[in-house]
Parts: structure tokens; C-alpha cells; sequence
């Protein structure tokens, strides 16, 4: 961890503020229960949060450490010790595995709900912005600290690895990228050819016998098979851009392409087993794409 004496001068942190925040304990401290139930309602919106609070007794622990960590904010004295407490805090959320996106949505909260409540407050508008410029400059140094363990974290992983590791790590990383490419140009030939197919039922329903009802349902078949190609070339340029991809859009073409042989087959009465099997294959099909979320990313 960088030396805390550091990280206040570049922050430009100084006595006059500390002093700031040790004054606006008092009232930060009567706000602390109301803190902490706007805070939980907070971070249970993220979907995710019972993986790490799994039970009362972690919850009930760690509503008291976060309240206490809130009402530290104003303690006035920012030493060695504070941020070393800090950084063990952030060692935690990297063990856990807690994404650090989490941590920066809750510190916007922080932020937020400090900020509201110094507004409804104040009296002197000098006094005001002294107060504002304390409280961004002690939650960023917060958030800089936290979110360091995970950067020393990253790069220790890193160091620990040999050359030769070091060397095949970096060739599989530019491996996966061509391999990425080459799937987003598969996806773009694989849609070309959904419209070629799409194209084709609209000829045999206007220039063949295959009937008016098994043509219609044959175009919405394509048209489905379409819909699910361009889904997952979508999916596909999220992931180049960095962004996870949903395994849900495969599940999803799948489902597709069934659901266009039930469309056709269920015109024909000697088709019957074929439908019943492919019928229980989109049952498990749409179980898996429910139990995936339909988006749940995979790096």
C-alpha cells in the first residue's frame, strides 16, 4: 500500500479538512442507522448480494462493521492506521471475490446520501463548500485505497509467474482475440445465411406447392432463426468491446432453429415423435436458458 502521507498530498488533503469532517461527526453519527437501512436497500438492488451475505449472522456483522466504517469517515484523524484498516477492508472484498463494481455503486451511494444530507444542513455557504470539497476528497481516498487491493492483487498474480508463463499467458490472451474475430466473422456468415434461408421460403411460398399455411410458418421459422443469428452477433460485439458474453444467446439460436422444425413438422401428421423429441428438447433448452439468467455473462 502507498504510503498514506502520499496519498493525502495528492489529494491535497489537509489538517484544516480533517478537522472539517471531526466536526460533522456529531451529526453524521445521529444519520448512522439511517445510513445503514438505505445502504442495504442499496446494495440488495444488485441482484447478487446474497452470495456474500448468506446468512443473519454475516448480515447482522456486517451492517455493524459498515456502520462503523461510516461513522469513521469523520474521525479527524487519517494515519497510518486508518488506511491500513482501509486496505484490510479491501483485502476482505478481494477473498470474498466481491466485483468491484459493487464497491464503486456503494461509494456512489455514500457519497450521494453524505452530500444530500450536508445540503439540507448547511448555514454558512463558505463553511459549505469547505464541507463538500472534505467529504469527495476523504471518500475518494476511501475508494483509492479499497480498490488498490484488487490492482495489487491483479499484479501480484502477475509477477508471481515465470517468463515462460508470463510468454504463453500473453500468447493465449492474443490467441482468444483472433479467436473472437474469427467467431464475430462466423456469426456475420452464419446471419448472411439465415437471410439467404429466410429469402428461399419466401420464393417456395410465392412459386411452389407447399401451401399457404406450411409457407408462413416456414418464413416465421426463418425469421426466428434470424432474429437469434443477429442477437448473438450482438452479444458477440459486447464481448469485443470487453464486456462479458451471454451463453444464453446460443441457448437461444438453439431454441430457434427447434422451434422452426415444430412450426414445419406440425403440419404433417406422421411427424408426431419427432415433435414430442424435439418438444422436450426445447423444454430443457428453455430450463437451461432460465437457469442462466438469458444473461449471464462468462469471461
Amino acid at each position: 500500500m502507498q504510503q498514506y502521507s502520499t496519498l493525502k498530498e495528492h489529494y491535497k488533503f489537509t489538517e484544516e479538512e480533517a478537522k472539517i469532517l471531526y466536526n460533522l461527526q456529531p451529526r453524521m453519527k445521529e444519520l448512522a442507522d439511517d445510513f445503514i437501512d438505505r445502504f442495504y436497500d442499496h446494495i440488495w438492488g444488485f441482484g447478487k448480494t446474497a452470495q456474500f451475505l448468506k446468512n443473519k449472522e454475516i448480515i447482522a456483522h456486517h451492517r455493524k462493521k459498515i456502520q462503523e466504517w461510516y461513522v469513521n469517515l469523520f474521525c479527524g484523524k487519517y494515519d497510518m492506521s486508518y488506511f491500513t484498516y482501509l486496505y484490510k477492508i479491501g483485502e476482505i472484498h478481494v477473498k470474498i471475490g466481491l466485483p468491484t463494481h459493487y464497491v464503486n455503486s456503494a461509494f456512489n451511494f455514500v457519497r450521494t446520501f453524505i452530500l444530500q444530507n450536508i445540503e439540507n444542513n448547511f448555514e454558512n455557504k463558505e463553511q459549505h463548500v469547505k464541507e463538500i470539497k472534505a467529504i469527495e476528497k476523504i471518500i475518494d481516498m476511501n475508494l483509492d485505497v479499497l480498490t488498490s487491493s484488487y490492482r495489487e492483487e491483479e499484479l501480484s498474480k502477475f509477477l508471481s509467474l515465470s517468463k515462460v508463463e508470463k510468454t504463453i499467458l500473453s500468447g493465449l490472451k492474443k490467441f482468444n482475440s483472433y479467436i473472437n474475430f474469427f467467431l464475430a466473422g462466423a456469426l456475420a456468415l452464419v446471419a448472411f445465411f439465415a437471410i439467404g434461408l429466410f429469402c428461399y421460403d419466401i420464393y417456395l411460398l410465392f412459386f411452389s406447392d407447399i401451401g399457404i399455411e406450411k409457407g408462413i410458418l416456414t418464413v416465421l421459422g426463418s425469421l426466428l432463426v434470424l432474429w437469434a443469428a443477429i442477437e448473438l452477433i450482438h452479444e458477440e460485439i459486447n464481448h469485443l468491446q470487453g464486456k462479458g458474453f451471454a451463453i444464453g444467446a446460443f441457448i437461444m439460436l438453439a431454441m430457434a432453429a427447434l422451434i422452426r422444425k415444430i412450426l414445419i413438422y406440425s403440419l404433417s401428421s406422421d411427424k408426431t415423435d419427432d415433435l414430442l423429441v424435439i418438444g422436450a428438447v426445447i423444454v430443457g433448452l428453455a430450463i437451461a436458458y432460465w437457469l442462466v439468467g438469458g444473461k449471464k455473462k462468462i469471461a
